[in-house]
């Protein structure tokens, strides 16, 4: 990370001495990972949720601080059965890259008690072809930095890394299902009262496809390459609440989402209308894609324009919008 590194934070305190991380694995913090819920998981459609505790089983209190965007205090290194470590995943490069305040609690486990949390290894290994893997994990007590990282890789003792490294898990990854004839989500045309078909379109040609649909109030077109389940669960929290939730509970979470996007008028969302867009850019490899499009929006007697980078994930080989990011450029 950059030197101006933001940070804020609760602190929780306590009035029994703290246990230093140099002393945590010479007096018994155990720190492990585990499937948070063991079933058969296929390349390229499923998370694969991993719990992750820390067990204090010394005498003394072990404090660390805990980041709300996970990445900044985890990181899981995924390895095939030939010893070929996996990249990392792009959603896990482009936050610790960007410049950004990073919130964090601080977490006091007492002796004999436990803490725990879960994450999808999706969201910091690119996870995209069936076979066996071999599954740990780092936790940075003092959370991640740049310098942490490179010292870790290349071995240099001069550096003291703050690190946790759990025990290896096994992890076996399936060939993805073939989508059938009725593969492909369909949703129906409230203007037409024809269905309405998911098509083999290009990222910029998706993104145009759902801002003129906006434009024209056509909501079923607009949320047609909308994936509202990877998009609710952007950032950490909705994410984690995800996780707790039953099936019936996320639906009702998806259906919320999309009521509040029909309903929100909020600057810089993904469902305010513009009165002019262009596609300035669009990037894309075999799963994963960028569109740039910079957008105009009337206000009163002037003009805002905001640049929206949105992302696409090619899911069944249909391209779907997972994310989005604004950028304001001011008005004219």
């Amino acid at each position: 990370m950059k030197k101006g590194f933001l940070v804020a934070f609760l602190t929780i305190l306590s009035f029994t001495v703290p246990l230093t991380l140099e002393a945590a694995y010479a007096t018994g913090i155990d720190f492990s990972i585990r499937l948070f819920d063991r079933r058969i998981y296929y390349a390229e459609s499923d998370p694969i949720y991993i719990q992750v505790t820390i067990t204090n089983n010394s005498p003394a209190t072990f404090r660390f601080k805990l980041a709300d965007e996970r990445v900044f205090s985890l990181d899981f290194d995924v390895r095939t059965i030939n010893n070929r470590l996996l990249e990392p995943a792009d959603v896990l490069i482009r936050k610790r890259t960007q410049y950004q305040q990073v919130y964090f609690r601080e977490i006091t486990v007492e002796s004999g008690e436990s803490f725990s949390f879960v994450e999808d290894l999706q969201g910091y290994i690119k996870l995209s072809e069936p076979g066996s893997y071999v599954v740990s994990a780092l936790m940075y007590p003092e959370l991640y930095r740049s310098e942490f990282n490179r010292a870790l890789v290349a071995g240099n003792s001069a550096i003291t890394v703050p690190v946790l490294e759990s025990k290896r898990l096994n992890l076996n990854v399936r060939p993805a299902i073939i989508p059938g004839p009725d593969g492909i989500p369909l949703e129906m045309d409230i203007v037409t009262g024809a269905v309405l078909v998911r098509e083999h379109l290009a990222p910029d040609q998706v993104v145009d496809y759902m801002i003129t649909a906006r434009q024209k109030s056509q909501w079923e077109r607009f949320f047609l390459y909308l994936d509202l389940e990877a998009m609710l669960s952007r950032d950490a929290v909705h994410q984690r609440k995800w996780i707790s939730e039953s099936e019936e509970g996320r639906r009702r979470m998806i259906e919320q989402y999309r009521q509040e996007m029909q309903t929100s008028t909020m600057d810089g969302t993904i469902s305010v209308i513009p009165n002019e867009y262009v596609i300035e850019r669009t990037q894309y490899n075999s799963t994963e894609g960028t569109v740039t499009v910079l957008q105009r929006f009337k206000i009163g007697n002037f003009t805002e324009i905001k640049r929206y980078t949105y992302i696409l994930n090619r899911k069944d080989d249909i391209w779907v919008i997972v994310d989005y990011s604004v950028v304001n450029l001011g008005t004219e």
